[in-house]
């Protein structure tokens, strides 16, 4: 049987790690293993892992290096990169490992739920589902999972400051269409409603839009952490 390995990208989260890994102890029971990255956390986030993980490395900060740093220490045949704040179906390694061999896809994500009050985090949800099974195109809040041959032949994860998610997806697509699961991850809606989600919206798709027309990631993301 194939198996998973789950790679979490971490930094300073010390208030919810135990809560996000705790639901992947059962894939572990399976066989499946659990890697944390962490990217330089000052909370002791590392140390409130390692009960809960097969292993917790340090790398550079950053999604892209802290995940390819989890990918390059990797066991498993498929790679599935989890946000912290990103949470999995029950018995996920059913839908993705039986989803690769029948579609006899190369990468894929599931569906995406956003956790909070405001009620329009649905909609935001359904468009970005949408959205994503029309362009091919994943984020990392819908839990991209790639087979590890699959992976390595693009490259890894492109080390962008912001975009990482995008600029994968489109390499991967050189490959196969991804495999869209209809499964749903529960993400935290947290920073919609810190920001505000309409203007949320507005900022992501604005920044999108400057990706695609060709701007640095690096000041994309100075404009995407800059308090509003």
């Amino acid at each position: 049987m194939e198996t998973l390995s789950v790679i979490v990208p971490t930094l300073d989260e010390a208030q919810g790690i135990r809560a996000a890994l705790e639901p992947l102890q059962p894939l572990r029971a399976a066989g499946h293993e659990v890697i944390v990255v962490d990217g330089g956390s000052g909370d002791g986030t590392p140390d409130l892992a390692r009960p809960l993980a097969d292993r917790v490395l340090a790398a550079p900060r950053g999604r892209a290096s802290q995940m390819n740093a989890g990918a390059a220490a990797a066991r498993g045949e498929v790679l599935l990169l989890l946000h912290a704040d990103t949470r999995l179906p029950r018995e996920a390694d059913r839908p993705i490992l039986g989803g690769l061999e029948e579609s006899r896809r190369s990468w894929g994500r599931f569906d995406v739920l956003i956790d909070g009050r405001n009620p329009l985090l649905a909609a935001v949800a359904c468009l970005m589902n949408l959205r994503s099974r029309l362009t091919g195109i994943a984020t990392g809040d819908q839990a991209i999972f790639v087979r590890r041959e699959a992976f390595l032949a693009v490259g890894g994860v492109p080390p962008l400051a912001l975009m990482e998610d995008v600029a994968l997806s489109r390499l991967l697509k050189r490959v196969s269409r991804p495999l869209c699961l209809r499964e749903r991850v529960v993400t935290s809606g947290r920073r919609w409603e810190r920001r505000g989600v309409l203007r949320t919206i507005a900022l992501m798709w604005w920044l999108r839009l400057r990706f695609f027309l060709g701007a640095s990631p690096d000041r994309l993301a100075e404009l995407y952490e800059r308090p509003r």
